[in-house]
């Protein structure tokens, strides 16, 4: 059973509920969001990654019991023009917060936690990469650290990897051995080698992220010492440098994002803290152009722990759970389209 993390060890203003600057564009009733088939199964803290019409989600955490939760094997396809999900070859091993990334002809699964006999949050270093054509895996070289609940993103034939939680000591194999990084990790085109690019400003868990002409956009997270974080900074993958821009309106952690006509769409997560708990329904939208967040319409669903995936007509929130933690796992996918 997963021991899930203790919710108000977290108790920070930083973590608290909801608060919306005078600042911020509140249109909120901009876009459009629709029920699809949903996932055989129930699941969790899953990082999807979507190739052509069809999107893969891999991995993840399944209920097995009220608030009670395990590693996932699973690995799913939905086909959007159908709107059907089918099994496809299960992962190597049972893995949670593994992050699926698509490039070129393949889909790659790096990082994340597995169960292990001290523990159910040890942290891998090693990744696959899978051939949709042959439906099957293929292990690739081990990164230069372990790693899990990253940023990663596929741009220009590369595979980034930003951010995300790290081993602190020796020990790796529970929720509390484990602290924030900055790390900037690359995998080449070829699954052969790892690279290592400048690192961020902030080190960040549960954060998420898009890929934007030619610059990634991270945003949100937390940190384990801060909690809910807001900060967007965006890398320049020609000059190999960060910058930062005006952050999210509201500090949420646990989400997920996608890019959608040129923007960046952020939506979801939990927070925790001294003035309570909760599940995120906000959508955010961010206009690189002129640096500037407005809200859209709130998911119907609000959900952290899901994925988020954009086939550049509109965007698919996949999965998550409906409660902070381990409750409330969800099979549900949703789509958004801005009309």
């Amino acid at each position: 059973m997963i021991k899930r993390r203790r919710l108000f060890q977290l108790s920070l203003a930083a973590a608290a509920a909801p608060f919306f600057p005078s600042v911020v564009a509140n249109s909120g009733q901009l876009g459009r969001w629709s029920a699809r088939a949903g996932m055989p199964l129930a699941l969790q803290e899953i990082y999807p990654a979507i190739r052509g019409e069809l999107i893969h989600v891999a991995g993840g955490l399944t209920p097995v019991a009220e608030g009670r939760v395990r590693p996932s094997d699973v690995h799913l396809q939905y086909n959007i023009a159908e709107d059907q999900w089918q099994t496809r070859a299960a992962l190597p091993e049972a893995r949670h917060h593994l992050a699926l990334a698509a490039s070129g002809a393949h889909i790659y699964a790096l990082g994340g936690f597995r169960k292990e006999a001290a523990g159910d949050w040890s942290m891998c270093d090693h990744s696959w990469r899978y051939f949709p054509e042959e439906d099957r895996w293929q292990t690739l070289p081990s990164a230069p650290e372990p790693y899990a609940e990253a940023v990663t993103l596929a741009a220009g034939g590369l595979i980034h990897v930003v951010g995300g939680r790290t081993p602190k000591g020796e020990n790796n194999a529970g929720w509390m051995d484990h602290t924030d990084s900055k790390r900037h990790l690359v995998l080449d085109s070829a699954g052969k080698k790892w690279l290592t690019l400048a690192p961020p400003a902030y080190a960040r868990n549960s954060a998420a992220g898009a890929a934007i002409d030619g610059n990634l956009f991270v945003v949100g997270g937390r940190g384990v010492k801060s909690g809910n974080m807001a900060q967007l900074e965006v890398y320049d993958t020609k000059e190999d440098r960060w910058r930062e821009a005006s952050p999210m309106p509201q500090a949420q952690g646990g989400l997920a994002a996608a890019a959608l006509d040129g923007h960046l769409i952020a939506l979801g997560g939990e927070y925790f803290g001294s003035n309570g708990y909760g599940v995120y329904s906000e959508v955010w939208r961010y206009e690189p152009q002129v640096d500037y967040w407005s809200m859209l319409s709130p998911m119907p669903t609000p959900r952290h722990g899901l994925g988020v995936v954009s086939d550049g007509l509109a965007l698919y929130a996949i999965g998550g759970a409906t409660e902070v933690a381990t409750r409330g796992t969800s099979a549900s996918i949703e789509r958004f389209i801005i009309k």
